[in-house]
């Protein structure tokens, strides 16, 4: 199967130029299309794609920058290589500064070209491998954590400690941050990393059923149970069990899990026996336990037993060392996953990203750019591709351009926030806790509504 031929867009107002490049490029092996209108140029590549542009730098109705620039702007990354006479080299340097990546001046030898052209192919190429390889190797620790910032590298430290040993932790943090990742770089540095890891969201438990998924059922304990069922305190033998969302769970199923705990054994509904327990227990919330300890919502007995050791996870926010190297996994994946090639986010891009306040934190980045991937029809991202609230009527921005002395309560930002989400959504909370990466109880709380 032959290798497609590289299509070249060759644009200058000398026709004879334009005539003698597209026949000696043609001859060695590209596909060049000519054009003497930058107009008609522009309007050509609009509509078929092109794998290099080469442009001339003086043109009577359109400069070559300007040129340029129109380029880059429909397509964030284009090749672009620069004809200049000698005297414009200046020009065509701050063209390269600009974005485009080589010039030659006139005359020029058509082998010297073609070797401008394959350095830059050769250059892209390197780009993308190197996308490629930071998605492969994402972060600083075998389970593809970041950990850049300080914060996040004091929580790495503690769970590295925390796995050589089998006390119960205490994950907690915001929703979004990663604590389920941590626990399972957690089980995967423990001696139990060959055997099962399970994960099991209080929240997401049908009413009246946590009791069986966690310690199992007999056949007719319920209705439709049909056949037994081990829970995942059984199902998950000798390895790690982690509980996200613990805070979620009735008192009276709290009192059980202390027992289990405690006593290293279950009964399953509608047994009269035991079962012994050889896991391993990590537990998550999102929402501060003491709280729920005052409002009477969870067990003291049960929050002692399971902070025996506690993991403060970081929101994003106070982590900016990890963004750059969090969107280069999540694009190197989502580049895989849907067959995309993604070089990177422009710098005007990454610099709102750096400027934004990530109330989703780690979720909500991956959320983002999935959908600026799935959507962009470039390689490189640029603001536009980012579905990030902006404008309103400055309620937010009131909030966050108070004076020092009277600057709002983090919670009062964070919710002004949601509902800026939420009302770019057209009102749609799904949609809305879809973007923030954060479920619908989530949003309702942070909103004080009623579900």
């Amino acid at each position: 199967m032959s290798t497609p031929r590289r299509r070249l867009l060759i644009l200058d107002d000398d026709a004879g130029v334009v005539d003698f490049l597209r026949e000696s490029l043609d001859a060695r092996g590209y596909e060049a299309v000519g054009r003497t209108s930058p107009e008609e140029a522009l309007a050509l590549f609009e509509r078929e794609p092109f794998d290099l542009v080469i442009t001339d730098v003086e043109m009577p109705r359109m400069r070559g920058t300007e040129v340029l620039e129109a380029l880059l702007t429909r397509k964030p990354g284009q090749l672009v290589v620069l004809i200049t006479a000698f005297g414009s080299v200046e020009l065509a340097v701050a063209a390269v500064k600009a974005g485009a990546c080589d010039f030659v001046t006139k005359p020029f030898n058509i082998d010297a070209l073609v070797l401008t052209l394959e350095r830059a192919f050769r250059e892209r190429q390197l780009r993308r491998e190197i996308v490629r390889l930071r998605a492969a190797v994402p972060g600083d620790t075998p389970g593809g954590l970041v950990a850049r910032s300080p914060a996040m590298q004091k929580a790495l430290e503690v769970s590295r400690r925390a796995a050589r040993s089998d006390a119960t932790v205490l994950l907690t943090g915001e929703t979004g941050t990663g604590k389920s990742a941590l626990a399972r770089f957690i089980h995967e540095s423990s001696p139990r990393r060959a055997q099962p890891f399970l994960q099991l969201n209080c929240a997401a438990l049908p009413s009246g059923l946590a009791e069986s998924e966690l310690f199992g059922a007999r056949r007719g304990a319920y209705t439709d149970a049909r056949e037994d069922r081990a829970g995942v305190f059984v199902s998950a033998g000798g390895g790690t069990l982690f509980l996200d969302e613990v805070g979620e769970l009735s008192l009276e199923v709290q009192a059980k899990l202390l027992q289990a705990l405690e006593t290293g054994r279950v009964r399953p509904l509608g047994s009269s026996t035991e079962a012994p327990v050889r896991a391993r227990v990590l537990a998550a919330t999102n929402q501060p336990l003491e709280v729920l300890l005052r409002e009477g919502r969870f067990r003291a007995d049960l929050y002692y037993r399971l902070n025996v050791i506690r993991i403060e996870v970081p929101p994003l926010r106070e982590r900016r060392e990890d963004l750059l190297p969090l969107v280069d996994f999540f694009l190197g994946r989502l580049g895989e996953q849907q067959q995309r090639e993604v070089l990177g986010v422009s710098a005007t891009a990454m610099k709102r990203l750096l400027a934004h306040a990530w109330p989703g934190n780690v979720r909500e980045l991956a959320n983002l750019l999935e959908r600026a991937v799935a959507l962009a029809d470039h390689d490189t991202l640029v603001p536009e591709d980012f579905d990030l609230p902006g404008g309103g009527d400055g309620g937010l921005a009131s909030l966050l351009d108070r004076a020092s002395g009277e600057a709002a309560p983090l919670e009062e930002v964070e919710r002004a926030y949601v509902r800026r989400v939420v009302e770019a959504q057209g009102g749609n909370k799904a949609a809305a806790a879809r973007i923030l990466g954060i479920n619908r109880r989530t949003l309702y709380r942070k909103l004080d509504l009623e579900e």
